[in-house]
């Protein structure tokens, strides 16, 4: 018995040893291929833009698109400079993220790597369909310029309002608007406004279209903007901003010119909400006015010049979007939220600023922020020679301005008091926060009511910031 017991155990380990001499084959991996792996990537995150009369330069909606930019496509979603999202992850989720993942970059450059195969047309999923050439479909309403501007090849950065008679017989409710661009290139930014007194598009200063200046007029009533590389975005469901019946639609353009005549006619369409909305949209910007309360004032060589600014929350605050502006020397930014329990929250990181990609970011749902809530935010510049996006080569004294060679620099915060009741008391808490870093300015500079004076007009007098 025992002998037997002897045999069977020297026979399992001569077994075993059999078993791996047999070579063992690893499983290949599967092929990447595009229309089982590339194409959901291309078509969830770039064709939106990359379609025409979007502003890609070219369309990405099949493989012949994809594949003659391959390589392209491989490095510079590699280096994360496509598809444009700078905000870093924060304390919360936000929408329509466009940010790839490690593996979906990693299975584009695997693809291009193994020369691009197209796959199985049974695995490519239905191209992307847009109902019209509008990215949030079909406006309610599209205005076009009435005119065209022609904005010179060279010269210094131009200010243009210019009116539409929108000819609404009631009060309507503004969701969203998109805007088409003809001369892409050399617009700045837009800034949007209603005039209710109707008389905006009865004044010009010229043969050109519309009226110069970075003011419209007193009664204009601001409803939004947009810069280059923003995305459109409809408001929350049950938010809507007020156009007033007969209102003239204000565009005021800040053009750049760049070594080339270029022709503006734009096509804007709006989007209203079917009702009025039951909660007012406000915003709270730190620091206020993109900075000019704040002090910048950045000299030739500083690496990193900070301003920073706080505002405590008086009444609950329901918040929905976050957004930031700057110009070329800006590198980084953040806003955070330290709530009464002395939690700290991340509302926007953006690590590495572009001036070509000013999004506004969504959250995923409403952010309720306590009455007591410490709003925080910081922006850093680099004004030196080592900052490859400055624009002056040597380095100039940067201060606040409108021109793209000044900067500006804020962030801001938009939402809804979580009680319309608690509206006005939120909005006067911001204003004296807003007046008095303005007093201080004006005392600790003296020359800083005349600059005022010359990029706001004359009329402009020291008793508005009292």
């Amino acid at each position: 018995m025992a002998k037997r017991q002897i045999r069977l155990t020297t026979l399992i380990p001569l077994a075993s040893i059999a078993l791996l001499s047999v070579p063992i084959r690893a499983a290949n991996p599967p092929a990447v291929t595009f229309a089982k792996d590339i194409a959901p990537i291309v078509f969830n995150n770039c064709s939106s833009c990359h379609r025409p009369g979007e502003a890609a330069p070219f369309a990405l909606l099949s493989y012949s698109d994809v594949a003659k930019r391959g390589k392209l496509i491989a490095t510079v979603t590699k280096s994360r400079y496509m598809p444009p999202w700078k905000a870093e992850h924060s304390s919360f989720a936000f929408q329509d993220e466009r940010r790839l993942s490690d593996r979906e970059i990693a299975l584009i450059d695997q693809w291009v790597k193994d020369g691009m195969p197209e796959g199985k047309a049974s695995d490519l999923p239905p191209a992307p369909t847009f109902a019209s050439g509008w990215q949030l479909g079909e406006p309610d309403m599209i205005v076009e310029l009435p005119a065209a501007y022609k904005i010179p090849a060279d010269g210094a950065d131009i200010y243009r309002n210019i009116a539409i008679p929108l000819g609404l017989t009631e009060d309507k409710w503004l969701t969203a608007i998109d805007m088409k661009p003809t001369a892409r290139p050399v617009v700045h930014h837009v800034l949007y406004f209603a005039d209710p007194t109707a008389k905006a598009h009865l004044k010009t200063d010229g043969d050109q279209p519309g009226f110069g200046g970075i003011i419209p007029g007193p009664n204009a009533i601001g409803i939004g903007g947009w810069a280059v590389g923003a995305q459109p975005h409809k408001q929350p469901e049950g938010l809507a901003l007020k156009v007033p019946k007969g209102s003239d639609f204000i565009i005021q353009y800040h053009f750049h010119p760049d070594g080339k005549v270029e022709t503006e006619k734009a096509k804007v369409g709006l989007y209203f909400a079917k009702e009025a909305p039951k909660r007012t949209i406000t915003g709270i910007q730190l620091p206020p006015s993109f900075g000019l309360f704040a002090g910048i004032d950045i000299q030739p060589g500083d690496k990193d010049f900070v301003v920073k600014d706080s505002f405590t929350l008086p009444v609950d605050f329901d918040a929905f979007s976050v957004g930031a502006h700057a110009h070329y020397i800006a590198t980084q930014m953040k806003m955070t939220a330290t709530l009464p329990n002395g939690e700290t929250l991340t509302l926007l990181s953006i690590k590495d600023w572009d001036f070509a990609w000013q999004d506004r970011y969504f959250f995923d749902h409403f952010i309720t922020l306590p009455k007591g809530t410490k709003i925080e935010s910081e922006v850093h510049w680099n004004n030196s020679t080592d900052n490859p996006r400055n624009p002056s080569n040597p380095a100039i004294h940067v201060q606040w301005g409108e021109k793209t060679i000044d900067e500006m620099g804020a962030i801001g915060l938009q939402g809804v008091p979580h009680d319309e009741s608690d509206l006005k008391a939120l909005q006067t808490a911001y204003r004296q926060h807003a007046g008095m870093q303005a007093m201080g300015r004006v005392k600790s500079d003296p020359n800083f009511i005349k600059r005022l004076q010359e990029m706001f007009g004359p009329d402009l007098s020291p008793a508005a910031f009292q």
